[in-house]
């Protein structure tokens, strides 16, 4: 297999241009562990061309990355899928991050020479910025080591202020074990909200969390921004933090891509592959119980102590022990 995949290299090379049809992960934070992969792609060819298909959430996340000439929302329409994939011509190669069923079937119909679906048995170690580099090395003959993470700013935070700004990100799409607890968020709101501008960020199905969260005081310095956001304009509001507070989540690492100073809690899962990649002002809030990680959704156990047991005042010290080392432009 690996003598076909290099011939197919060597062929596709002596083209003018390199034409690459890619599947992103459907998640969020997924979505942007695959820009240094992607970056490496970009960078070893001179004369490439990426289209994206994938969920909204992911192609509107990186249809600004570099050599990207069209993008594609999937639907749940299987049929609907193929007739527009196709219509977009001919790819050297089809590449797709997920490897799911409905993903291989859709390949299938892709009118491309070569294909190739990420494997996540096969790639069992290390984070997960570092196995999605290595499904693109070996798939395209490379040997890059993973870089830094790339989204693109496109433009200022529309929250003016002169204070420090500190995001705040509750919510989590996957499932309710990995969400801190609502009281925790309450204090750490409050206590921060007292000096510092909080803007709370989520989505538009979290809104009964969100409404509860921000109706227990009326506050000038809080900005309740879920739901409110297209994808573009989180990355420039999370750009512009002096600080971030989020459990594991998409928002995270679009925090990590520019670098923000961030508070991650960590329950259910695992932190050494999901955690924040190649940001020294990551501070990871965590307990140590024999049932970590359990990757459920929701506590099979149902008490939750991997959230539960994690204190506000240990939240709070670690974000004043950052804030305390800003200074504000």
């Amino acid at each position: 297999m690996k003598v076909k995949i290099k011939k197919c290299i060597i062929i596709i090379r002596q083209k003018v241009d390199l034409k690459i049809l890619i599947e992103l992960p459907t998640w969020l934070g997924d979505c942007v562990m695959t820009t240094p992969s992607l970056s490496n792609l970009v960078n070893s060819e001179s004369d490439i061309s990426i289209n994206l298909i994938g969920s909204k959430v992911s192609v509107d996340c990186l249809k600004n990355f570099s050599k990207v000439d069209k993008s594609l929302y999937l639907t749940r329409d299987f049929l609907l899928d193929i007739k527009n994939i196709r219509s977009l011509g001919h790819f050297d190669c089809f590449i797709s991050y997920r490897g799911s069923l409905r993903s291989k079937l859709l390949g299938f119909f892709v009118k491309a020479k070569k294909r190739a679906n990420y494997k996540k048995e096969k790639y069992i170690n290390g984070h997960q910025v570092e196995k999605y580099n290595a499904f693109i090395n070996n798939f395209f003959n490379l040997n890059k080591p993973p870089k830094g993470l790339v989204l693109f700013n496109t433009g200022q935070s529309e929250i003016n202020t002169k204070l420090k700004k500190i995001g705040i990100n509750p919510g989590a799409a996957y499932g309710s074990a990995k969400r801190w607890t609502k009281e925790g968020f309450f204090e750490v709101i409050i206590e921060l909200a007292k000096n510092n501008k909080v803007l709370i960020f989520g989505s538009a199905n979290e809104e009964k969390f969100f409404s509860d969260l921000i109706n227990f005081k009326d506050s000038k310095n809080i900005e309740n921004l879920a739901g409110k956001t297209n994808i573009q304009d989180l990355i420039n509001e999370i750009a512009d933090l002096d600080l971030f507070i989020t459990g594991d989540s998409g928002p995270m690492h679009i925090a990590a891509a520019f670098k923000v100073p961030t508070v991650s809690i960590f329950g259910p899962t695992k932190y050494l592959e999901t955690s924040q990649w190649k940001n020294a002002k990551s501070i990871i809030i965590k307990e140590n119980l024999e049932c970590q990680p359990c990757m459920k959704r929701e506590c099979p156990l149902k008490h939750h102590n991997c959230m539960e047991l994690i204190k506000s005042e240990k939240v709070i010290k670690k974000s004043l022990d950052i804030l305390g080392k800003i200074e504000i432009n």
